[in-house]
């Protein structure tokens, strides 16, 4: 029996040896029908996805299109209106231009370069005489505060100095006292004088009521009562000279001593228009045939009728003198350009 039951067995070995291995493959098969379908299905998602990449590509490459459009258009209109912005100032600038002129009248005198414009108008009012000068700096290095004889201690007609400096124009610049020196009278700077940004002499506050005025690397007219250095150095001076007192501020009256408000002199002075364009006024005095002068109270006045925006007296008297293409064109007190330690001269 029981040699028959292993018979059987052996007979049906290779049977059951099929069968399991069939099923093994049916099972593997399973597997790989499952495993298939995940990758098919992850193909499907990432097909997808790739899909709407692109869209989106697509799409941000429209946005990038019409941002580029929409700047390209916006560019085009800030350059109009840039060429617009330059055509109105320079409208702007015409239009005040011509109001100055028209306040002015017409210029006796003209001169015009590269470096400056230069325009001359006769002064005429009730008791007193002069000439104003309009002058346009295009090159600050133009504008000079010449020392007499290019020494400290020295003096010098403002004509001389023109003419030394080959100047196309020149006033006397600021005040100035005798010290006597062994039986010699010394002239002296009164306050600070700057010339080619430096400092002429060591800095002086005394009494502390002389302004510095003049002009700073730009061109521009600069000035104050400086009560030490810095208040000079921080206004980046070019040129300036000082005196007293000063006459207007951003077009307003400045407060003038009394012992200086009312009486009638000559007068020197500079001062600027809004538009930085450079005015220097000389009126005529001590002459009753021709001018008696002006006090300072009335000229701030006149200046603010002129439209001036700020202005600063010079030293007058018999100093104011203006001279332009070779000539005295006013009529100094003492019958002739009195000797002075500086001039403000203008080159060609």
């Amino acid at each position: 029996m029981i040699r028959l039951n292993a018979y059987i067995l052996l007979v049906l070995a290779p049977f059951i040896a099929i069968y399991i291995a069939m099923s093994q493959t049916s099972v593997n098969a399973e597997n790989l029908v499952f495993e298939t379908n995940e990758i098919q299905a992850s193909i499907s998602s990432m097909q997808e996805e790739t899909i709407k990449l692109n869209q989106d590509i697509e799409t941000f490459g429209l946005v990038i299109r019409l941002q580029e459009d929409i700047f390209s258009r916006q560019n085009s209109t800030l350059l109009a209106l840039q060429e617009q912005s330059g055509e109105f100032a320079e409208l702007s600038e015409d239009i005040y231009e011509q109001k100055i002129l028209d306040v002015l009248g017409p210029a006796v005198a003209y001169h015009k370069s590269e470096n400056n414009e230069i325009k001359i108008f006769p002064l005429n009012e009730l008791g007193y005489r002069g000439y104003i000068a309009k002058i346009k700096l295009f090159n600050p290095e133009s504008f000079q505060v010449v020392l007499a004889e290019d020494e400290l201690g020295k003096t010098e007609t403002t004509k001389d100095a023109a003419e030394r400096k080959e100047a196309i124009f020149a006033v006397n610049g600021g005040g100035f006292y005798y010290d006597e020196v062994d039986g010699k009278k010394i002239p002296r700077l009164i306050g600070n004088t700057v010339i080619d940004g430096e400092l002429v002499e060591p800095f002086n506050g005394y009494p502390g009521t002389l302004f510095f005025a003049g002009i700073n690397t730009d061109g521009e007219v600069i000035g104050s009562v400086p009560k030490e250095e810095s208040d000079i150095t921080d206004l980046d001076p070019w040129q300036g000279v000082s005196f007293i007192p000063v006459l207007l501020v951003e077009g307003e009256k400045v407060p003038v001593p009394k012992e200086w408000a009312e009486t009638n002199q000559p007068r020197t002075i500079i001062g600027t228009y809004a538009n930085d364009d450079l005015i220097f006024i000389v009126v005529d005095g001590r002459q009753h045939d021709w001018s008696v002068g002006v006090s300072l109270e009335a000229l701030q006045e006149k200046l603010i009728t002129l439209g001036v925006k700020s202005a600063y007296n010079l030293d007058g008297g018999g100093s104011s003198t203006m001279y332009f293409d070779g000539e005295i064109v006013n009529r100094p007190s003492d019958t002739s350009d009195r000797k002075v330690i500086n001039n403000i001269i203008i080159t060609p």
